[in-house]
């Protein structure tokens, strides 16, 4: 099996960095494996990790009242899940659960932030990246609500 090290290293995500950050960062992830319908956060708790999913797929989900949990999308091999480990209070904006069986490199946030804060042009690097991720799941957040809340209205008559 690949060392985390070489794993980060080939990864998309972490292309740029210098091997000293992605070594720095290689150090706080351990290898995971999450079964059928397992959650990896759920939303409201403290969110301490994000993922990188090696095999496996993961919904990004969040309840609607009176409705069923929604799938806002889902992120399969290679992806990057979790970003609510940078930003103060550290809660899971949603719940990311395995919908099949899932291999992930987990890294700690909280050693993570400890490293970023030691070198901010790390913390600069990863922020640049995850800011990417988080305007992407909150665009489809967007989709995802524009379809829920839009079934069953009609158009007004001019556009018809």
């Amino acid at each position: 099996m690949k060392a985390i090290v070489e794993l980060l290293e080939a990864h998309a995500f972490f292309h740029g960095l210098e091997p000293a950050q992605i070594r720095l960062i290689a150090g706080c992830g351990q290898m995971r494996h999450y079964a059928t319908d397992a959650f990896l956060g759920r939303e409201g708790t403290s969110a301490d990790v994000f993922f990188v999913i090696r095999r496996g797929r993961v919904a990004i989900e969040t309840h609607v009242p009176g409705r069923a949990a929604v799938t806002l999308e889902t992120l399969q091999e290679n992806e990057i899940a979790g970003w609510s480990w940078l930003f103060p209070p550290y809660r899971w904006m949603f719940d990311i659960r395995a919908v099949k069986p899932t291999s992930v490199i987990a890294l700690d946030g909280k050693c993570l932030r400890s490293k970023c804060e030691a070198d901010h042009e790390l913390g600069y690097r990863l922020m640049q990246r995850f800011s990417s991720i988080m305007i992407a799941r909150l665009q489809a957040a967007r989709m995802q609500v524009l379809d829920v809340y839009g079934r069953g209205l009609t158009a007004p008559a001019g556009d018809r």
